[in-house]
């Protein structure tokens, strides 16, 4: 490439060091430009990373997260930073395992006729209930996956039979949009629905981490961004944003960066609250839609049990008053932490609100009641993310990704399609990224 074709590059700050910070930063990095990252925490990875504590022989994530066939774009991120996929990540075909029964299974094959065989398969269901399910997934797919953006997901799925919300669309909305049915966004929720289900050969396969969250994205991010001549501060906040002529200028707490240091084009992957308290005066209209922004809480409870096993590395689990957590994963089965179980509550409001220790009491009961432990239980630690995503409600106005001239806005809380996943986020950094890239031509 000659110098009169190549892209001109510029000095971009990156503020926020998740998942979308680093997408951004790495599409930055590779198309040229000079990159400064800065992220308050002292390690990278936002709210997917693992804890940096030094209190467990087992280290923990701050949260259990999984991954699907369908999120393409952060499987080729972590492609990018040099991640063995088949190493990091089991790759399992959808399956909703019980404690005591088998739940819905997806076999391979075809998108739409394997979920017609998993439905049809499913004997635990009467026949009516499974030709009525099949018969509104065809309504569903008739209509391309949409519906009245005011529309909720319990509204969407009245007609379906009781078991069907309750062992399947529930379950499955609350994973996806960390939003109880009754609240969530039915528009996003059928979305997640068709790329999960039919949108290629293996998009619904689960892909549960076999490393800390840390090791499969956050360090390898670190190491490559490194090599690619990135400037990376952590344990630095950026506490206010001024226009500097046609630049940017960053005030830093807990940096060495010099005061007078000045940025082209700005890239704020940090939470929606930062933003919107960073841009409140540059952008108020913008500032103010990411304001109204309200959260939904996850809760993990990591119990300890030496020596037990779960049916399967993830079990689904019936939510209850009593039941806290709709999930468990058994990470000894997934490669990193054997006898130690992470019990995943979301939407998880009303019980943030009861208390973290009655609530790790509470799912240490469920625990016990729903498995057979060839050890007491006990519980190890609960961890509770209170702004772990967006609440994902129906016509949820969702900030845009331009703030201003030069000024871009990425993280999975920005319009889309998606509810706060990895992949939101991942889609979000990458899009910001291609922003700054044609603006800077």
């Amino acid at each position: 490439m000659s110098l009169a074709t190549r892209p001109a590059t510029s000095q971009v700050a990156v503020v926020g060091a998740g998942w979308a910070g680093v997408a951004a930063a790495v599409d930055l990095c590779a198309a040229g430009h000079r990159v400064t990252v800065f992220e308050m925490a002292q390690h990278l990875g936002g709210r997917a990373r693992s804890l940096h504590e030094g209190r467990s022989e087992h280290p923990l994530d701050n949260g259990q997260h999984i991954l699907i066939g369908a999120y393409t774009e952060c499987l080729a991120l972590m492609q990018r930073l040099g991640v063995d996929l088949d190493a990091a990540l089991l790759r399992l075909p959808l399956r909703l395992r019980y404690p005591r029964h088998e739940g819905l299974r997806l076999p391979p094959g075809p998108p739409l006729l394997s979920f017609a065989r998993a439905v049809l398969a499913y004997k635990a269901w009467p026949l009516a209930v499974r030709l009525r399910l099949l018969l509104e997934a065809t309504v569903w797919l008739g209509r391309g996956f949409r519906c009245a953006p005011e529309l909720s997901v319990a509204q969407l799925c009245a007609g379906l039979p009781e078991v069907v919300k309750h062992e399947l669309l529930d379950p499955l909305c609350v994973a996806a949009l960390n939003t109880p049915a009754q609240r969530a966004s039915a528009q996003v929720f059928l979305r997640v629905l068709h790329d999960a289900l039919f949108s290629g050969r293996g998009s619904a396969d689960l892909l549960l981490p076999r490393q800390g969250l840390s090791a499969l994205m956050a360090a390898p991010a670190q190491q490559w961004l490194h090599a690619q001549g990135a400037n990376i501060h952590t344990g630095a906040r950026v506490s206010a944003i001024e226009r500097a002529g046609r630049g940017w200028r960053l005030q830093v707490q807990g940096s060495a960066l010099a005061e007078d240091a000045r940025f082209d084009q700005i890239v704020l992957a940090c939470s929606s609250t930062q933003a919107a308290q960073l841009c409140a005066e540059l952008a108020p209209a913008w500032a103010q839609t990411a304001r109204a922004l309200r959260f939904e809480p996850i809760i993990t409870v990591y119990l300890l049990a030496p020596g037990s096993r779960l049916p399967a590395p993830m079990v689904a689990l019936a939510e209850s008053a009593n039941a806290p957590a709709q999930f468990a994963f058994d990470l000894g089965q997934l490669g990193h932490a054997p006898g130690l179980f992470a019990f995943v509550i979301s939407g998880a409001t009303a019980w943030v609100d009861l208390g973290l220790a009655e609530t790790g009491a509470m799912t240490l009961e469920q625990a016990r009641h729903e498995f057979v432990w060839a050890s007491e239980p006990q519980v190890h630690r609960v961890l509770a993310e209170k702004r772990a995503t967006f609440a994902c409600t129906p016509g949820l106005q969702r900030p845009g990704a331009k703030v201003a001239e030069g000024l871009w806005a990425a993280g999975d809380y920005i319009e889309g399609p998606y509810p706060a996943t990895l992949e939101g986020a991942v889609r979000a950094g990458r899009a910001a990224a291609k922003a700054c890239i044609t603006a800077s031509r």
